[in-house]
């Protein structure tokens, strides 16, 4: 369902392998470690001056040059190296006051270039230090921060609240906020870059898997509905995601089906009562005994998400005869929340629905039907809410459907790597005064046979090469304006294409489909 063959299996043999499979909840474990002062603090919060620098701090973790990159990934399509950084910023937590938040940034190595940036939103973080700015370096999910940067965009792995380096209770899967933390982790790039002399342009890439995926399409919408002034969408491609938080999920829990993963449930509950405060007093009055007793040793940091999980099961598996999430509840609770659509739990799980919006830039869903943990209706109902309100470049896409959870990773990243380098803009960084690099338009793409160049001079030169350097196709505009080449003779995959005058240089990716 949703495919229209937008399907390119070409991420290797590690990405994913080198860490644990996405869920759609995170949790966390709290740490007494603080990054802010209480003078850095009341500063920041009182001098608007102060409070429009956003960078805390920053911290080279690490680099690896485009060979290294090649054979961690297994892809020969690195065209940079990528230094990678730990960064602080300031932010706004779930009740209005002022927080610090960490993050990954992972920088291409040639400073000679203009870059895009991307965001990419993680997925479940079983304990507080499972997040980018951290497991970047033991090979987990912050390595797609170095997958992006060694294609030449400048990514942004937000850690979310909670975690990482910021205090308190995750907010998970709230939308308000993962849209808040990769917003203020945009707005502290600017310092960022003048610290180390990066160059960025204005498109914005935004992505994740996931929970990831909730957080992308949150910062989409909030990008698109409310910042129109300040951020620009380029393209979007929300992975794997439970967008449908107050239908989708609600009902998967409500149908007391085996699942395995029960401590997503709670982790909710504690969220949103973490951020609304009105869903119940005690933890027992909405978990049953057993369970509330790690339930509440989870929420006061005694224990980790996947520690929390582990006990659950056990729990379930000894007094229900198997892991059925629903039966942790409290059967009055179940009963309300099941007759009264207005029930705070339900008011609390519609408001972080993330699908009903039109996105204007180009947007793809990808996901599996298979899917054990976030049920493929998230992605069907995202798709047919936002169709329906207009969206006019949306695609929903099943990139493999016999495909788990963490087995859609994969398919969904490639699919991906393909959609934006349709969009992707590389210059180069000129002074005051010369010409710059400028984009070039080529109509159609993807293409199948022919591509038309258009805007360009007589006399400018074509050439075409693939990702590995090799020249597949030369030629030369003949006449000002439009051109036509045939490309048939090319293999599918990503190409380079490069245009160049007396004066200017056009450069632009064409992808080839057969």
């Amino acid at each position: 369902m949703g495919g229209n063959g937008e399907q390119f299996v070409i991420i290797g043999r590690r990405p994913m392998e080198e860490f644990p499979a996405a869920t759609y909840f995170s949790g966390q474990n709290k740490s007494p470690m603080r990054i802010r002062t209480t003078l850095l603090f009341t500063l920041l919060w009182l001098c608007p001056a102060l409070r429009a620098q956003t960078l805390v701090s920053s911290t080279l973790l690490g680099s690896k040059t485009k060979a290294q990159l090649a054979s961690q990934f297994n892809l020969p399509i690195f065209q940079y190296g990528v230094k990678y950084y730990r960064i602080t910023y300031t932010t706004t937590g779930v009740q209005g006051l002022p927080d610090t938040a960490s993050g990954l940034v992972v920088v291409p190595d040639d400073a000679s270039k203009v870059y895009p940036r991307l965001v990419y939103q993680h997925g479940t973080s079983g304990t507080r230090y499972d997040v980018p700015s951290f497991n970047v370096l033991s090979g987990g999910e912050g390595t797609i921060g170095q997958l992006f940067g060694g294609l030449g965009y400048v990514a942004l792995l937000p850690d979310y609240l909670g975690l990482g380096l910021s205090d308190g209770f995750h907010p998970y899967v709230h939308a308000e906020s993962e849209a808040s933390v990769a917003i203020d982790m945009l707005r502290a790039l600017p310092a960022f870059s003048a610290q180390y002399g990066l160059h960025t342009n204005a498109q914005l890439f935004m992505t994740g898997y996931s929970q990831g995926g909730h957080a992308s399409m949150a910062l989409h919408r909030k990008v698109e509905t409310e910042l129109q002034t300040e951020f620009t969408a380029t393209a979007a491609a929300h992975l794997s995601g439970p967008y449908s938080i107050g239908e989708v999920m609600r009902a998967l829990i409500l149908s007391d089906s085996v699942y395995l993963h029960p401590a997503y449930l709670p982790n909710t509950i504690l969220s949103y009562q973490k951020v609304y405060g009105n869903l119940f007093g005690q933890i027992s009055e909405v978990f049953k005994a057993p369970y509330a007793t790690p339930v509440a040793a989870f929420y006061n940091g005694t224990i980790t998400l996947n520690q929390l999980n582990s006990q659950l099961i056990s729990l379930l598996t000894a007094n229900e005869g198997a892991s059925r999430p629903l039966r942790m509840l409290q059967p009055d609770v179940v009963q309300e929340v099941r007759n009264d659509p207005d029930h705070p739990f339900n008011i609390a799980l519609r408001a972080n629905n993330v699908y009903d919006w039109a996105p204007a830039a180009p947007t793809r869903i990808f996901y599996c039907m298979a899917d054990d943990q976030v049920p493929y209706l998230n992605s069907i109902v995202a798709r047919d809410s936002m169709l329906a309100l207009g969206a006019a470049n949306l695609v929903a896409t099943d990139v493999k459907p016999g495909a788990n959870h963490g087995g859609c990773v994969e398919p969904a990243l490639s699919s991906t790597l393909f959609f934006f380098a349709g969009y992707q803009q590389v210059g180069v960084f000129t002074a005051a005064g010369e010409p710059a690099v400028q984009p070039l338009t080529l109509q159609p793409n993807p293409a199948t046979a022919f591509i038309r160049l258009e805007q360009l001079p007589a006399g400018a030169s074509v050439r075409i090469v693939d990702l590995g350097g090799r020249l597949c196709l030369a030629s030369c505009i003949s006449a000002s304006g439009t051109a036509v080449l045939d490309i048939s003779g090319l293999g599918s995959g990503l190409y380079l294409v490069r245009c160049q005058s007396e004066n200017a240089v056009w450069l632009g990716k064409l992808i080839v489909q057969h």
